[in-house]
């Protein structure tokens, strides 16, 4: 393993050694429009590790991105081999069919503290909830990016990340009704502590989420690639390409049925991803918001 590689798969051209917040702020972005957020893994035949030199090999040399299992996990070694000070957090996720946390610590994320100041990194939620640029850890402060407004909210030992959406304009009517079309206005996308936590935290739940009839990793596949003006995903065999308009207050969503012999095609030139084994698309009824 070795940042040059990763620099490359990202398009950083930077210095490697600057530790400052336009650093931080660059490579989260790029990261973000560059490795997908997937979980194709699973529904291929494969195991998915927490190994970091198999992540590595994944998602910077072999076209293919990873739940935030991998690709957050390689984004701290990115952090610290070039000298930031970053600390691994866990956190749960909101399930709105239980209107409250899911039970499990299933998400992994980073803060990251540069001249005083705390930030939040997180390049692997995916779809509309992903954030493309750290955010200040800072309790009640609206902070606008691509896919609409973020704000921590602190809660004595708890923090929450929540977000402000607008309007999905939804273009095809057959999908109007859709339970991937969110809409709800305001919503949380998970809360977490400040305790540190290690990788091997999360070895459990990785093995958990690739088993559990209840996961909603087993029960969708999901492919989900952030651009410049929204994002691209595959969930099943729904193909869907959101543009952000926010000078018009709305997102519209492009949502349509492939066929499997449409799959590798999108995959390859939409989400620029290549598998190796042979996709099982599912879909299966949970809860899921694009």
């Amino acid at each position: 393993m070795n940042l040059e590689e990763y620099f490359q798969r990202i398009g950083f051209h930077g210095p490697h050694d600057k530790v400052d917040l336009a650093s931080l702020t660059l490579i989260h972005k790029l990261h973000v429009m560059t490795i997908p957020f997937e979980n194709l893994s699973m529904h291929c035949g494969e195991r998915v590790t927490m190994d970091l030199e198999d992540i590595f090999n994944k998602l910077v040399r072999s076209s293919r991105g990873g739940w935030c299992l991998e690709s957050n996990y390689l984004f701290g070694w990115v952090l610290r081999e070039m000298g930031f000070k970053v600390t691994m957090l866990s956190s749960k996720v909101f399930n709105s069919v239980l209107n409250d946390f899911a039970p499990g610590e299933d998400h992994l994320i980073y803060l990251v503290e540069i001249d005083g100041k705390v930030y939040l990194a997180d390049v692997s939620f995916g779809v509309s909830s992903q954030i493309w640029e750290p955010l200040e850890l800072i309790s009640g402060k609206d902070q606008l990016q691509g896919a609409g407004l973020f704000r921590l909210l602190n809660k004595g030992e708890i923090w929450i990340l929540e977000k402000t959406c607008r309007k999905p304009v939804v273009v095809n009517p057959e999908f109007s009704s859709s339970s991937l079309v969110n809409k709800v206005q305001t919503f949380q996308i998970y809360c977490f502590t400040l305790e540190p936590r290690g990788v091997e935290h999360f070895k459990e739940r990785s093995h958990f989420l690739q088993i559990s009839p209840t996961s909603l990793f087993t029960n969708k596949s999901i492919c989900c690639q952030q651009t410049p003006t929204g994002f691209k995903v595959l969930v099943g065999l729904i193909y869907s390409v959101v543009t952000y308009k926010p000078e018009e207050g709305v997102d519209i969503l492009d949502m349509r049925y492939i066929t499997e012999d449409e799959l590798d095609e999108v995959l390859k030139e939409q989400l620029n991803v290549r598998l190796q084994k042979k996709l099982t698309p599912s879909n299966k009824k949970t809860c899921y918001k694009l």
